[in-house]
């Protein structure tokens, strides 16, 4: 494989999708705890297990396999 260089406008573009991707989490975190106040009386039991559920949905459909999660 071949190493690209570090320039300075390839780090500013890593740190932005880095820091959109937190930005993109904490709203979804954020929405998450208004479903679980406004459905479930503030219990994230229910929203907690639905979002493991999506998650390995979301990486099993790409590929049809978890191999994502094999190097954790």
């Amino acid at each position: 494989m071949k190493k690209q260089k570090l320039t300075p406008s390839r780090v500013v573009r890593n740190v932005s999708i880095v820091i959109g991707l937190v930005f993109i989490w904490r709203g979804i975190w954020y929405v998450m705890d208004g479903v679980d106040k406004y459905l479930f009386d503030g219990s994230h039991i229910v929203t907690s297990i639905a979002g493991v559920i999506a998650g390995l949905v979301i990486l099993y459909l790409p590929d049809k396999d978890l191999k994502e999660i094999e190097k954790l």
